[in-house]
Formats: C-alpha cells, structure tokens, sequence
C-alpha cells in the first residue's frame, strides 16, 4: 500500500481530483467530469487491484453492513426516469429485483456490466419472474445514448443529484475518487436480499445477481394446488 501511495502523489494532479488548487499548475476552474475521473485513476486502479480497496465483498447473511444497505432490510423506495422518459418506481414493481449502481454511462467496465445483464436479462425474467434495472448519476440524455449503443433491453435509471444513491448509502471506490459499484438484489416485497461491491469485476455482478435469485427462488413458500388436500 505504500507503493500505492507514492504512485498517487506522483501523479500530475493532486489529490483533490475533483477541483485542483488554485496554485496549482493544472487548476482549471471548472469540475473535471467523470470520465476524466476515469481516466486518473486506471493508473492506481492497476495497481491497487489486489488490495482491499478492490476486492469484492459480497452480503448473503442476515447481519447488518456497516457499509451500505445491509441484507434483511427494506431497499429505499425511488421513482426515477429511465432512458424512454419512463419513471419507474421501485415499490409499484412486485417482483424480485436486481438494482445495480455503476460509476457512469459509457465507461469501460460499465459498458461490459450493462452488456453483460443485457445478454442475461431474458432469462432473469423467464426463470426467476425478476426484473433489473441499473442507476448511476447521468441525466436521461445519457441514459438514452448509453442504452442506444448497447441496445439494452432493461432500464437504467438517471440520477443526476445521486439522491437515491445517496439513500442506499452507497460506498465510494477507488479510494474515494469514484462512485460505487454495487449490486443489490430484492425480493418481491423490497427486502435486501444479497449485496455485492467489486469495481473491477464489473461482469461479476450479473453472476452474483443470478446466484443470489436462485436463492431467493428456492426459499420461496411451494403453491399448493387446490386439490392437494384430497390425495
């Protein structure tokens, strides 16, 4: 880790990514966007893979997370606009649910995480009667471009001021330079069911997301038939 931290401040900014001192040779008075974000730290992102930073943690017990929602509570409700100038609402749904946060539209891992439950996304909804819906804090023309290249077939969310994320209490990565990368999934009343954070493994989710469905498939009370009684 301290090979981590002389990589940081050799690089041409400060720290403080976000709005460089006035002082500062490469201040520019403005907020660099978050591609730029991007950009700075898949440097240090390399370099720190193998450390705590990056390694995933996933949620399946019943005890509380210190780190975001924890497993047995309810999710946030939320109405959100999606990339069809649709709102959906998280409550209205009835369904298990899979609610993946990502950093940003059109970044390298998002595209292969977004690619990854598009390609899922079918049999989601066949085998487990789920649906999924990814957020992260681009407004709606973003979210229009982002699911126009990919052709995606489940919406992504826009929130712009990361209320919701905020609500979820979702945990910055990257050492703080970047949002979180997080998956959860629901059962059909809203209840946290699984949690699972990884920056790097961006196709993971969709893996952990299916397991995690399953589960909730199998512990599912069995209907009786009406006639059950008379065998």
């Amino acid at each position: 880790k301290a090979s981590v931290t002389r990589v940081c401040t050799s690089l041409p900014f400060p720290s403080n990514i976000l709005r460089p001192h006035k002082s500062h040779k490469y201040y520019k008075p403005y907020t660099l966007n978050i591609k730029m974000k991007f950009a700075y730290v898949a440097a240090i992102a390399t370099l720190a893979s193998s450390t705590d930073a990056f390694a995933p943690t996933p949620f399946t017990g019943g005890a509380a997370s210190a780190l975001n929602l924890a497993v047995g509570e309810s999710a946030p409700d939320f109405s959100l606009v999606n990339q069809n100038g649709k709102k959906v609402t998280r409550s209205q749904l009835k369904k298990p649910l899979v609610v993946f946060f990502y950093p940003a539209d059109a970044t390298p891992g998002c595209t292969i995480e977004a690619t990854k439950f598009n390609e899922r996304v079918s049999e989601i909804r066949k085998s487990y009667g789920a649906d999924v819906v990814g957020i992260s804090g681009q407004d709606v023309e973003s979210k229009e471009k982002f699911s126009a290249d990919l052709g995606l077939d489940f919406s992504i969310l826009a929130d712009p001021k990361d209320a919701i994320r905020k609500e979820f209490n979702v945990p910055k990565a990257a050492f703080g330079l970047l949002p979180g990368r997080v998956t959860y999934v629901l059962d059909k009343t809203g209840v946290c069911k699984a949690v699972f954070q990884d920056l790097a493994d961006a196709a993971g989710h969709v893996d952990f997301a299916e397991k995690a469905l399953a589960e909730i498939k199998a512990s599912a009370p069995t209907k009786k038939s009406l006639f059950s009684g008379f065998n």
